[in-house]
């Protein structure tokens, strides 16, 4: 196509058009990644909308997502400027590579973050719920309280067995719900009575014989 458009053209903008061809392929790559990252941030706000997203859960993903396209976008412009395909997958694998070991390297942190979008996709429980976490092999009570916050590393609890005139807050990693079993309590019941901790059994001394 571009040598039948250099026969339609005069000799003196066949330079030209070695320059032009390019640049406006380079604006053309550049636009649809603006619309694609717009689109992408409209559906983003509508589902926080919709499943009742935090701030501070909407903001990673905005960046990442915002990451992926500008970096798909530079490999493409780079690719058009001429660099080649053997320089840009280097360089792909060497980001993959420090990305794969910053991921094992902070992976607790990332587990909570990922735990943190499940309970705000799947909905377990709510803030003003009542929650306790029980370990399904022990009979043990676990922590107990009403959800105040949500955020993306921890799920802060009032905890109901501290005294009356005593306010305290459990802050529970959010990776630690989906290990335990969860009683749930909707919002506007009554909250339930704390459960005393059960008493540990003292070994019996036998009587001397006289």
């Amino acid at each position: 196509m571009l040598a039948r458009l250099k026969t339609a053209l005069p000799p003196w903008m066949h330079d030209w058009l070695d320059v032009i061809t390019p640049a406006v392929q380079i604006l053309l790559i550049v636009a649809v990644a603006l619309i694609l990252h717009h689109l992408l941030r409209r559906l983003i706000f509508r589902a926080s909308d919709h499943y009742q997203f935090p701030h501070e859960l909407v903001k990673p993903i905005n960046g990442v997502v915002r990451l992926f396209v500008l970096g798909g976008a530079t490999l493409l412009v780079l690719e058009r400027l001429g660099v080649s395909a053997s320089v840009l997958w280097s360089a792909f694998t060497g980001f993959a590579a420090v990305g794969a070991v910053a991921f094992f390297a902070a992976w607790s942190v990332l587990s909570n973050i990922f735990c943190a979008f499940l309970i705000f996709t799947a909905g377990p429980f709510r803030v003003g719920d009542h929650i306790e976490l029980l370990d399904a092999n022990t009979e043990k009570p676990g922590p107990q309280g009403r959800v105040i916050d949500i955020n993306l590393l921890y799920i802060t609890l009032e905890d109901t067995s501290a005294p009356p005139d005593e306010r305290r807050w459990l802050q529970i990693p959010n990776a630690l719900v989906f290990q335990r079993v969860v009683r749930r309590w909707h919002a506007g019941h009554d909250a339930p009575a704390p459960r005393a901790a059960p008493a540990e059994a003292t070994p019996s001394i036998p009587e001397k014989s006289l």
